[in-house]
């Protein structure tokens, strides 16, 4: 699965993508965005890949925005066929149904903290910046940040980040609730590593119906939202692995997992 702009490799039940172009910071250009969603088919219908993790190459940068030679190109019709597409790629990104886990290792700027929003979790080296500055090229961001970031850490704050177009550092992000967990610089891949392989170890029907309750239910009145958790409590119920996990539990021994 590796292409010109991702390298892609797996262990066990993990795949790692890698945006792969150092020289321009990881900057997602309109080949690596078609990169992104072609791995993100590939990877949804692959029953053996339990967890994903996202990174960037090298050590400066995660993602550090959009390729600006391209933005200075568009058109009013193409500047929206580009925000459409990025949207479609993160949005396929964040209901792929397993666990994507950001390892923000640098600058995750304009659409490379777009797509660490995009993603279940994120996980920030110390040395890692974040930040929406669209605004300073006369935009805005255009690949789901003004709704992700809004969700996440709230109206006001992503106001600010998105109006002032600065970045913060990895203990203001935490602080903030933008990402999960800031670890050493040298350990961000591992550490996401290891969540992704702790995540894919759990029963993937249930994890998939986990994160549709939550990504579907934010958008729904509570009482709508509550239904939906109900029924997906049910069809779960009726899985091997629910029966695998309970009986497990009362046989006091580690439970297997198979997807069904």
């Amino acid at each position: 699965m590796t292409t010109s702009h991702l390298l892609i490799s797996r262990e066990g039940a993990v795949t790692t993508v890698t945006v792969n172009r150092p020289e321009s910071r990881n900057a997602l250009n309109a080949g690596a965005i078609d990169d992104l969603r072609r791995a993100a088919l590939e990877l949804r219908h692959d029953e053996g890949v339990r967890a994903v993790v996202v990174t960037g190459a090298g050590d400066k940068a995660f993602v550090a925005g959009a390729d600006i030679g391209e933005l200075a190109a568009l058109t009013p019709a193409s500047a929206r066929a580009l925000s459409q597409r990025g949207q479609h790629v993160f949005d396929l990104l964040e209901h792929l149904g397993k666990p994507v886990i950001a390892a923000v290792n640098g600058y995750a700027l304009g659409g490379g903290c777009e797509l660490a929003l995009a993603c279940t979790l994120r996980l920030a080296a110390e040395s890692a910046r974040f930040g929406q500055p669209e605004v300073n090229l006369g935009l805005l961001p255009g690949y789901g940040g003004t709704q992700r970031l809004a969700r996440l850490v709230g109206r006001g704050r992503a106001l600010e980040l998105m109006l002032r177009g600065h970045a913060i550092d990895a203990a203001e992000a935490w602080r903030i609730g933008l990402v999960d967990r800031v670890v050493p610089s040298a350990d961000v891949l591992p550490a996401a590593q290891q969540l992704a392989a702790e995540l894919a170890d759990k029963p993937p029907l249930a994890v998939r119906a986990i994160l549709e309750a939550v990504n579907r239910g934010l958008d729904m009145p509570l009482a709508d939202a509550q239904a939906y958790e109900a029924t997906l409590f049910g069809l779960v119920a009726g899985t091997d692995d629910m029966k695998e996990g309970t009986r497990a539990f009362l046989e006091k021994r580690k439970p297997v997992f198979r997807g069904r």
